[in-house]
């Protein structure tokens, strides 16, 4: 048996429910997962509320794609984990639980130099920062404005972005704007007047611009900056990149990603797995919550906090 936080009706965050539910056989390639940590994502409270559209509701609703944990069984047909693999999971439906049973695809060792929490707070920013940055083939000879740089996929912007070699640019408030300077940005205040700022801290002009804020003036200044439409990219405002002549990845957008997208979001975690071990990555943590506190938890990313919080069964 293992506890799992459900619900069954979509609502506020009261509708989360710890259940105590069996786990499944293992199948031929599947692993299961004592879970360490569990990555709370923004998606998940939409997902929850019904503000992203989804299927209705015909069973107990299991929450989270994002964990890190411990292997504690493998199927017979299962390659490259065993009995006691320090593990992250992404992708994987019903990560908030005490113990998951997973396809091997869905995870990834981590280096034992990476806690769970890390290895927790990667799976959708990190893949959606990733294949951003790749889609828009940012690299040396490109100045970018990223509009939200401390959030948790604005912050992974920022590094891949300085990895490739480019200068950036961030909107942050003054408050975290030492933040975003640490990651290797140049802070721009999101207060009205972006471009105006934004033209004088880069006279030669923006190549590239990335939207995690949503806000009318986000796109406004974008289009205005970066005279290669195809160089901007909503993450937030998908329904509103055709009439801007944009470009949008998930966010609401009526397109699925590429198979190509895909595999750079998938490519990502080992790729920032490496990183973090290496030291050559940040990733901010916040507040961790028992999983039995998942409503709270959802409660405290919708009011807005600095770094990710995770639960803890």
């Amino acid at each position: 048996m293992t506890i799992a936080i459900t619900h069954t009706a979509f609502g506020g965050p009261e509708v989360l429910t710890p259940t105590e539910v069996a786990l499944p056989p293992l199948g031929a390639t599947d692993v299961a997962v004592r879970i360490e940590a569990a990555g709370v994502n923004p998606v998940d409270h939409k997902l929850r509320s019904g503000q992203r559209a989804s299927d209705p509701i015909t069973t107990p609703r299991h929450v989270g794609n994002d964990g890190a944990g411990v292997v504690t069984a493998v199927g017979p047909d299962v390659t490259g984990f065993r009995v006691g693999d320090r593990v992250v999971i992404t992708g994987a439906l019903g990560t908030y639980a005490s113990e998951l049973v997973v396809s091997q695809e869905a995870l990834f060792p981590r280096p034992p130099q990476v806690s769970a929490a890390e290895g927790a707070a990667l799976g959708i920013p990190i893949g959606t920062a990733y294949q951003t940055v790749r889609s828009l083939a940012v690299g040396p000879e490109d100045t970018v404005l990223v509009h939200a740089g401390s959030g948790a996929v604005g912050q992974a912007v920022i590094q891949f972005a300085v990895l490739a070699g480019a200068r950036v640019l961030a909107t942050t408030s003054d408050r975290r704007a030492d933040r975003v300077r640490a990651l290797g940005a140049e802070p721009v205040s999101y207060a009205p007047g972006i471009a105006d700022r934004v033209r004088a801290a880069a006279p030669d002009g923006v190549t590239v611009a990335i939207d995690l804020a949503g806000t009318d003036e986000a796109l406004d200044s974008s289009v205005e900056l970066v005279a290669d439409r195809r160089r901007i990219a909503t993450l937030v405002r998908g329904a509103d990149a055709d009439a801007l002549g944009i470009q949008a990845f998930r966010g609401g957008s009526p397109r699925p990603l590429t198979a190509r997208e895909e595999a750079w979001r998938r490519e990502s975690i080992p790729v920032a797995l490496h990183l973090l071990a290496v030291g050559a990555f940040s990733v901010e943590l916040g507040p961790a919550l028992p999983l039995a506190e998942a409503a709270e938890a959802h409660r405290v990313v919708e009011a807005g906090v600095d770094g990710k919080v995770v639960l803890v069964p």
